[in-house]
C-alpha cells in the first residue's frame, strides 16, 4: 500500500487588507494591545485568512520525495537536494493541484496533527480556488484508511492531553527536530515576507523527516493489537 508523509506551512495576509468588518471580528476577543498583536500574527492558521506556501512529502517505504513551494522570482528552478525535489509553483493554487495530482497514486497519507490543521487546512483553500480534492482527508478519524495522523495515534485522539508540539515528541524520542535548524512554525511568516521561500521550503522537508521516524515508531512499537 503506496504511504505519503506530509505536511504544510502556511502564512497569514496582511491584517490591513482585511476588511473593517472582517478586522474587527478577528480583535473581539483581545483585552489589550498585546493580544490584539498575538491575533494579527496567527492569520496564518486558519484557511480563511492565510493560505499555503509549501506542502513537502514523503513515501516513507522509498525515502524520497519532495516539496512544492511558492518561488519568488522566475530564476527559481525544480533541483534535488538529498534525495527531494525542490519544485517552486507560480502561486498556491499550483501547489493545490500538484499536490492533488500527486495523491492519486498513493493509498495512505500520514500527518501530524493533521485532522486539526494540515487537512482542513488544504481542502478548504483548494475549494476556494475550485478544486477538487482527489482523496477525502478528513473522513472518519478513527479509521487509518487513506489518512492516519500520527499525533492521534500517540495520544489516543485527544484521549491523553500531551502538547501537540512536533519538537517535544521528537526530543522525547531521539530524533532530530526541525525547530533545531533555527526556524519554527512562528517564523514562516517573515521569512515569506523576507522572501526566503526556499528556507521555509527545507524546514517544511525537516518536518516531514521527522514525522516519518515518529510514524515509524508507532508502527513497530505500538500499533498491534
Amino acid at each position: 500500500m503506496p504511504k505519503l508523509v506530509f505536511d504544510i506551512e502556511t502564512v497569514g495576509v496582511d491584517f490591513e487588507a482585511l476588511d473593517p468588518t472582517a478586522q474587527e471580528l478577528l480583535l473581539a476577543s483581545a483585552k489589550d494591545d498585546a493580544e490584539r498583536q498575538v491575533i494579527r500574527e496567527m492569520l496564518g492558521v486558519s484557511p480563511l485568512t492565510g493560505r499555503v506556501v509549501a506542502v513537502a512529502f514523503l513515501n516513507p517505504e522509498t525515502n524520497k520525495g519532495g516539496v512544492y513551494y511558492q518561488k519568488q522570482n522566475d530564476n527559481e528552478k525544480e533541483e534535488e537536494v538529498d534525495d527531494y525535489l525542490m519544485v517552486p509553483c507560480a502561486d498556491e493554487k499550483e501547489i493545490l493541484k500538484r499536490f492533488w495530482d500527486l495523491a492519486n497514486h498513493y493509498d495512505q497519507f500520514i500527518t501530524f496533527n493533521g485532522y486539526g490543521f494540515d487537512c482542513p487546512f488544504m481542502m478548504i483553500r483548494s475549494a476556494i480556488f475550485k478544486i477538487k480534492p482527489s482523496v477525502n482527508l478528513m473522513h472518519n478519524r478513527y479509521y487509518d484508511k487513506p489518512h492516519l495522523d500520527v499525533y492521534d495515534k500517540l495520544t489516543n485522539y485527544g484521549a491523553v492531553r500531551f502538547k501537540r508540539s512536533l519538537h517535544l515528541w521528537c526530543q522525547a524520542f531521539g530524533i532530530e527536530s526541525p525547530k533545531d535548524k533555527g526556524i519554527t512554525g512562528h517564523d514562516v511568516g517573515q521569512y515569506f515576507k523576507d522572501k526566503r521561500c526556499r528556507e521555509i521550503a527545507l524546514y517544511c522537508v525537516g518536518d516531514i523527516k521527522s514525522t516519518a521516524l515518529l510514524y515509524e515508531y508507532w508502527e513497530k512499537y505500538m500499533s498491534g493489537r
